[in-house]
């Protein structure tokens, strides 16, 4: 009974006790250092973390760092920023809470107006604040195509919930999360925002783009943008440069051709398809290019869309029908060609061994719909990427160009100080 009649400052002194449960002595140690220091800077008698200092220090721009300090600060009332409380409660509840409480926390994250519906203009504010804050030091591939990669990641979401009041549907907490799974980077990204921003914060990274200076960039399928969205599909961390091996502007649209650049350079490749009507999808594969009579390949396999929706999707277990390459067989039972996913005839995506046609059926391997507008399409561009892992790379050649992303560089000593591990996919 007492409990339930308990002041705003007793219960939140309760919240406090309870979040603080959540770390070590050693980590408590180190988050009150980190206050201090911020505090320190803060002009407010080292009570609080100004809204100033705060945005600075985590690094989240636009108003999606502004909605992060309102939500950490929300404890406090935020009068005079962020209190040791209000980063204790708040870093538990995101960093060390359930995937419910996290989901929760960035659903409302990216509720950026914070009137408790999730709409269109405000994920349309939420992304104009990742790509100012992961890209923005970045000058390469593709400028001119940032809006409609964005418009792809927005074209994937679902509106479904009606409200009172409101003209516009909005996304229910399930849509959200439906959204982040088809989105992975977008739910690292979300899920890290108050790790100390070094340069491994999940979400962050972004693959080095390596490719021939005799190709124009307008000719390039994968910007940084799609690249981001891609990596988010890997389950490790360490994916550095990408190496154009084959694009079908540059070699010929040629499967002998695509398959002699392939297997003389990275295991692990992107392939990316733009067809006749636009669409641009395509697979991550883990294995080389190899002639196979059945299907082979492992879990880290997963097909993709890139326009005019943007799309990950992943290994189910439902079976084994992961990678396919076929060359040179004279049975019907096995169709020339590559491809991922599905049955022989019936892939959930794959290009015949002329590269002049390719098929993309609803596939349980994935749980993937096609991903072309019909079930049969026409290549138009065919280009694959290699995967370069951290510190397995050979030298660099010296005529390439590529992404240059300069990270955080703000008191990396302290960073170390305090890294915390904090939710990721």
């Amino acid at each position: 009974m007492g409990n339930s009649q308990a002041s705003p400052a007793s219960a939140s002194s309760s919240r406090f006790v309870t979040a603080s449960r959540a770390f070590s002595k050693q980590e408590l140690d180190s988050l009150r250092a980190l206050f201090a220091s911020l505090a320190a800077q803060s002009q407010t008698g080292g009570r609080a973390i100004s809204r100033p200092v705060f945005l600075e220090y985590y690094g989240v721009r636009g108003p999606l760092g502004e909605r992060l300090f309102q939500l950490v600060a929300k404890e406090s009332g935020g009068s005079d920023g962020v209190t040791f409380e209000d980063l204790i409660i708040s870093k538990a509840t995101y960093g060390r809470g359930t995937r419910d409480e996290v989901d929760e926390f960035i659903y409302q994250l990216c509720d950026i107006t914070g009137d408790s519906f999730l709409t269109r203009s405000d994920l349309e504010s939420a992304l104009a604040s990742i790509h100012e804050t992961v890209f923005a030091e970045i000058k390469e591939v593709g400028e001119g195509s940032v809006n409609r990669t964005f418009e792809a990641f927005l074209n994937s979401a679902v509106f479904s919930k009606d409200a009172e009041g409101v003209s516009e549907k909005s996304m229910s907490l399930s849509d959200f999360r439906n959204w982040c799974t088809l989105l992975p980077s977008l739910r690292k990204f979300l899920g890290n925002l108050l790790m100390p921003p070094d340069s491994g914060r999940p979400g962050f990274e972004i693959p080095l783009l390596q490719y021939p200076e005799n190709i124009s960039t307008d000719l390039l399928l994968l910007n940084k943008e799609y690249a981001w969205h891609i990596g988010g599909g890997f389950s490790q961390h360490e994916v550095q440069e990408w190496k154009l091996l084959y694009h079908s502007s540059l070699h010929g649209q040629s499967f002998n051709t695509f398959l002699g650049k392939v297997t003389n350079g990275d295991a692990q490749t992107v392939l990316i398809v733009k067809d006749t009507e636009g669409s641009v999808f395509g697979g991550f594969a883990s294995q080389p290019w190899e002639r196979h009579s059945d299907f082979y390949g492992d879990m880290k396999t997963f097909l993709f869309k890139l326009y005019p929706e943007a799309s990950i999707f992943r290994p189910t277990g439902a079976n084994r029908n992961l990678q396919w390459c076929a060359i040179n067989f004279s049975s019907e039972n096995i169709p020339n060609g590559i491809g991922f996913g599905g049955q022989p005839h019936h892939f959930g995506l794959f290009l015949s061994a002329n590269f002049d046609q390719g098929h993309s059926f609803t596939c349980s391997t994935f749980t993937s719909p096609p991903l072309s507008k019909t079930n049969r399409f026409r290549p138009e561009v065919i280009e694959c990427w290699g995967i370069q892992m951290r510190g397995a790379q050979d030298e660099k050649p010296e005529v390439v160009k590529g992404t240059v992303l300069e990270r955080f560089k703000e008191d990396r000593n302290m960073l170390k100080m305090v890294g915390l591990a904090n939710a990721s996919e």
